[in-house]
């Protein structure tokens, strides 16, 4: 007979899940261990076993279930059915505002999907690209002009180097939060989007491609 998971076994893994970010952010993940993990958590190690099969399986939970929620807030926001800057600017809005909640979660999956085996890491970065493709297609209705041009996903790409990285110098308590600091990202992303221009197109030479000058 399967064993029968408690009222609280979802809310228990939650915080089991939270503690071992904030400990592999703070340690790395090759440094942490499982009693580390344990300590953390403030559970014995046959508990956090109970939950979790090793440190791997604790880091494929934190990555892909960072992601999904990430997938999850796309889908929320492109359900509203908002006008198309409306749409980008709360997209960009939702985002700071998760990644303040989940900052650990955050710097774990920029620094540690590495270390996931290929299936898990072709998961997580599925998601990621799904994510992206969602911010290209935000920006190719507000520009429709691009198109075939592109350049979507490479500005989506600069739009997340402006909000991806902050948990490495933003931090808490600071004259700037997250919440603050999307409207900026807004008013410089959407001040320089219309002096964006389409690149000439390229001719074939020889079998490479080729810049026209």
């Amino acid at each position: 007979m399967a064993r029968t998971r408690s009222a609280g076994y979802d809310d228990q893994r939650e915080q089991i899940l939270a503690a071992a970010a904030a400990l592999f952010a703070a340690r790395g993940y090759t440094a942490a261990t499982m009693n580390e993990v344990a300590r953390a958590c403030g559970v014995s190690k046959a508990t956090l076993y109970h939950y979790v099969r090793d440190k791997h399986d604790l880091l494929a939970q934190i990555t892909t279930g960072h992601v999904g929620r990430l997938e999850a807030l796309v889908a929320d926001v492109r359900a509203q059915g908002l006008p198309p800057e409306i749409h980008l600017r709360t997209l960009i809005e939702r985002f700071a505002a998760a990644y303040a909640r989940a900052q650990d979660e955050h710097r774990v999956l920029t620094e540690d999907v590495k270390f996931l085996a290929e299936p898990e890491q072709r998961l997580v970065l599925g998601g990621q690209r799904r994510v992206v493709a969602a911010f290209a297609a935000a920006i190719a209705a507000l520009r429709p002009d691009l198109g075939g041009s592109d350049l979507e996903k490479p500005l989506a790409m600069l739009l997340f180097g402006m909000i991806n990285w902050t948990f490495t110098w933003l931090k808490p308590g600071g004259a700037l939060s997250h919440e603050s600091l999307a409207p900026i990202v807004c008013d410089l992303f959407f001040g320089g989007l219309p002096a964006v221009t389409a690149p000439a197109p390229r001719r074939v030479a020889r079998g490479r491609a080729l810049p026209i000058t």
